[in-house]
């Protein structure tokens, strides 16, 4: 059986409570038994979950917008350099079974409308892009707006458990 995959995305630069909010999520998503997907990068929230999975044991996956492997998060398991730069977004989406989508901008925002579009569900941590937003996506749009990792975990567990995984 395939191993679930939970997206993690948000900005590559991000304040305290953002970064410690990802690496909680990294952490609950290898104690839960799912793989970590990410975008990647030594900063921001892809690193600090990639951080909390693996320190948790968890299995990482980094999906790299550069086509360089040394630019990868510390403690990735699998790196997958690209040189699409912001079209990997695309990749970090269709590849994962939930989304989890912490503070970010534009490259956050896009991942957030791929996964609205291609009607993968979405938990958004402590971000709120705009109902309006939010609500553009696909036929039936599936989000959720949570204030902690644990609550999002425990989204993600409802969204898998809708899924069948």
């Amino acid at each position: 059986m395939r191993k679930t995959i939970i997206g993690v995305m948000g900005g590559s630069s991000a304040d305290e409570t953002t970064l410690n909010n990802a690496r909680e999520m990294g952490r609950l998503i290898a104690e839960n038994g799912w793989t970590l997907l990410s975008g990647g990068r030594q900063t921001g929230v892809m690193q600090a979950s990639v951080t909390g999975a693996h320190e948790a044991g968890g299995l990482t996956i980094g999906v790299l917008y550069d086509e360089d492997p040394a630019l990868a998060s510390h403690g990735l398991d699998i790196v997958l350099p690209t040189g699409m730069g912001a079209g990997r977004n695309v990749i970090n989406i269709l590849s994962s079974d939930v989304v989890v989508a912490c503070k970010g901008t534009g490259g956050t925002t896009s991942e957030i409308a791929l996964a609205l579009r291609f009607g993968k569900p979405v938990v958004l941590l402590d971000f709120n892009p705009g109902r309006d937003f939010l609500d553009c996506g696909a036929e039936e749009v599936k989000y959720s707006l949570v204030d902690t990792p644990e609550k999002a975990a425990k989204q993600v567990a409802e969204y898998l458990k809708e899924l069948g995984r």
